[in-house]
Order: C-alpha cells, then structure tokens, then sequence
C-alpha cells in the first residue's frame, strides 16, 4: 500500500483513472469485500454520473446525423423545423461536412445574440465569435498568442488559487510561469486586490506577468464574483495593462441566495470609456457545463473585446491551421444559446428536464455543506455556483504523522484511504495548485439524488471512523 501511496503522490493528475481501474479489477476478481462499485463523484462530467440529458438536443442530434427520422413524424415539430432551418442558414446538407474555421456562421450570429441579451442589449458583433472545439481548447489558444521568453521577460500568467488544473498546465507547456494569486477562503474563497498586487510584485522580480486568468462563477470554489469586485479587477488590469481571460463556462449553474451571474464585458462595458475601449478582454463558455453537461461534443467560444489587430490576426492563423470544430457541437452550442422558447411544442419537456438539473445542483450544494459543516475537521463554505464541494480538510496530528511516513500530501492520503474503504472517488487540493500547508477535498454535487445522498453517507461514516481511528 505504501509503494501506491508514493507513486500516486507523484503522479496525481495521471493517476485517478488508475484508481478507479485497480479497484475495479478487484472487485471483478472478488478481491474487495467492502463495495461492489466504484462511484467516482471527483470531476464535473454528470452524464458520466447517471444524470440524463436534455432530450431536445439528443432529439436534434439524432435527426441532424440522420435526416430519415424526420419523415417518421415521430419528432415535435418545432425539432423538424429547427433541423430544417440549421441546414438551410449553413448552406449544407450534412453534419459529415468541414465547418468554416472560425465556427458556422449562423450558429455565430445565435452566439452574439445570446451575448446581447445576456448583457441587457450591449452590442456584440459576430465577427468578434470563435467556436472552438471546448473552452479548454480556447483557452489553448489565447495562450498561444503570446510569445514567452526567458529569465525576467518570460510572460507570467496571474492564476487563481485554488483553479481549474488544466490551466496550469497549459501555461507551462506554453512556456509560461502561473504567478498564484490566492482566494480568501475565510470571506467565501472572495477575490482579495491586495493579494493580487502582492502577487503581481513579487512576481515582476523574475517574470514579467501578462495574462490575469479568473474564473468566475469559480472552480473549484463555487464563488460568484460581484460588480465591485469586478469593476476592482478591471481597474488594476488597465492601470497593470493586462490581458484579461474570463472563464465563465459556470455562468448558467448559479443558484446561491441573492446571487446573480454578470459577465466582465458587461461590466466593462457600462464603465467608462477608459476602460471600455481599452482593456483587452476574452470571455469563455462551453457547452461541456451550464445544464446540458455534453462534455463529449467538445464545443464552446470564445469572444474577444479590444485585441490588438495584429493579435486578431495570429489568432485566426492558429484556428485556420488548427482542427476545425465539430459540427455536432457547434448544433448542441446553437441550442444552448437559442433554446426552445415557451409556446413552442419542445418548451414543456425542455423546461421540465432543465429545472430538475438546476433544482438537484441546488439541492445536493445544500446538503453537502450541512453534512460536511457538522463533521469534525471538515469545514465547506456556502455553494453559489458551479458544481463543486470545495471542503477544507483538518486531519489529527496521528494521521499527519502517517502522510509524512509515507511521503503524502495529506488531501491525496485521505481520498485513497476513502476509496479503498467506500469506493468513493474524490479530487484532493493538490490538484488545483495547493501546496501551502491548506488542504482540501473537491466532489462534484450535480449527481442524481439517490446516488448522491448513498455516496455523501458513505463519506460521512468513513470520516467519522477515520477521525477516531487517528484520534
């Protein structure tokens, strides 16, 4: 058990697939007497988790890829008439057809419409849209546009801590150095513009920061950001001069008391002209989150507000030299951004299936945090947003003996001890770049009820043993 412990340590993020299949295969081979599934509850893709999708879009998709059924007249008839219409703006026939590089433009304009509303009527213009084969891939991207140096010219990326781990990486990979900027866990996981100047000092003494990555509503956090605090971040980036990347692929999950989603371009926007016609901005949504959760289709876009031309341009020469993106999520994408509106004959089912996600996003946040918060050594600030139990773990001084003999992080000791007992699968905080003393424990709550409430009791009784066993 040791030796695992170790080479997982090391080599966390390859390493939870591998969990997952080592105890599965005991459990095939009847070597775990303890469970007889494992039920990984640790990222955020919840069709994975049983929950179900919406059936307008498998409705839509299906149809799209196979034109047959709409002659069954099996469908209702505003997914014949939306399939009728997606091909006749395209201009093509079938799904099986290349994209044009920067998304089709009819699910374009859809894009800057939504944007408008979303924003009470600020104009956006459909040029400024890219499709992108998921916001990671945007985020990619974004990062490519920047050339990155050595010694003290080498670009630094500002990055929440904790944030979305893949980020990280991909700042690196660039050649980039993450300058952490650390959330206040102690005001609900708040952004703090001391800390962020702080950051930004200290980091100009070996890399010249560029690039101020937020995430809002947050991973793993579940924080949603207010306008003063906004209006806060777009002041110090003009005054710094940096590029901000907004990713808000968590902007249709939020269901927190008296909170509410504000995009930065808004924001921006209904500031004054200094900031509006300056500050140099991309903002990222995804159809992998919100309430359709088709994290297989791999779409999003990307909008940007105030490039430098010439960076306009580097940017259309990497999306022109990159993958084209995918036909079949750039229809799932126009659903998102155009659903079916009341009166039409998919509304009902559409509306049903949506609120159960929402309410059970809503309903599963809640009772984490009561179960967690009346835990010894567990503590959960509220959920707002997102989809994400971000708990803070505090383990006795016998069990921090036992990480240190065997060379663990605290976080990582206490979710394989989990999974060995329950077959729980969770994300410990070293994952999202953690590494100063705080642990933590990450799950994921948009899960169907029943299953989430056996796995939440299963957490429960093994932290309770695990307390007094180490006590």
């Amino acid at each position: 058990m040791a030796n695992l412990f170790r080479t997982l340590n090391t080599q966390f993020e390859k390493s939870i697939q591998r969990w997952k299949l080592e105890i599965e295969r005991k459990i095939k081979e009847a070597e775990q007497p303890n469970f007889k599934e494992v039920v990984n509850i640790s990222y955020g893709d919840f069709h994975a988790m049983g929950m179900k999708y919406i059936t307008f879009v498998r409705q839509i998709l299906a149809a799209s890829a196979y034109p047959e059924l709409l002659k069954s007249r099996q469908l209702p008839v505003d997914v014949e008439q939306r399939i009728v219409q997606f091909f006749k703006d395209w201009g093509k026939q079938s799904i099986g057809c290349y994209s044009e590089d920067f998304g089709i433009s009819c699910v374009r304009r859809n894009v800057a419409r939504f944007i408008e509303e979303r924003d009470g009527g600020i104009a956006c213009d459909r040029e400024n849209i890219y499709i992108t084969n998921g916001a990671t891939n945007g985020l990619q991207l974004i990062l490519r546009l920047f050339e990155y140096g050595k010694g003290p010219s080498q670009t630094g990326v500002l990055v929440p801590v904790p944030s979305y781990t893949r980020f990280r990486l991909m700042v690196l990979e660039a050649g980039g150095v993450n300058v952490p900027y650390y959330l206040n866990e102690g005001h609900s996981w708040a952004l703090d513009m001391t800390e962020m100047k702080r950051a930004l000092k200290c980091a100009r003494e070996h890399c010249s920061p560029k690039i101020l990555y937020l995430i809002n509503p947050g991973n793993p956090t579940g924080q949603v950001m207010s306008r003063k605090t906004m209006e806060g971040i777009i002041k110090f980036a003009a005054e710094e001069k940096l590029f901000v990347v907004a990713d808000e692929v968590y902007q249709d999950q939020v269901f927190g008391d008296n909170c509410s989603f504000l995009s930065f371009k808004k924001v921006l926007f209904e500031m004054g002209s200094e900031y509006r016609d300056n500050v140099e901005l991309v903002s990222l949504n995804s159809v992998s989150k919100a309430y359709l959760g088709e994290c297989g289709f791999r779409c999003g876009y990307l909008e940007t507000i105030n490039i430098d031309p010439e960076a306009i341009t580097q940017l259309r020469i990497l999306i022109t030299s990159s993958s084209f993106p995918s036909i079949s999520g750039q229809i799932v994408l126009d659903i998102l951004m155009k659903p079916p509106q009341p009166g039409e004959p998919s509304y009902e089912i559409f509306n049903k299936e949506k609120t159960f996600i929402m309410n059970t996003l809503a309903r599963n946040s809640k009772l984490a945090v009561q179960t967690i918060n009346a835990l010894p050594g567990l503590r959960c600030n509220p959920i707002q947003a997102s989809m994400f139990c971000y708990t803070r773990l505090e383990l006795p001084s016998k069990a921090l003996e036992q990480c240190k003999a065997l060379d663990l992080y605290p976080g990582l000791f206490y979710c394989m001890q989990l999974l060995e007992e329950t077959g729980i699968v969770l994300d410990p905080g070293t994952g999202f770049g953690e590494n100063d003393g705080r642990d933590h424990i990450r799950f994921c709550t948009l899960v169907p009820p029943e299953k989430f409430d056996d796995a939440l009791e299963k957490i429960k009784n093994f932290h309770l043993k695990f307390m007094h066993k180490y006590s």
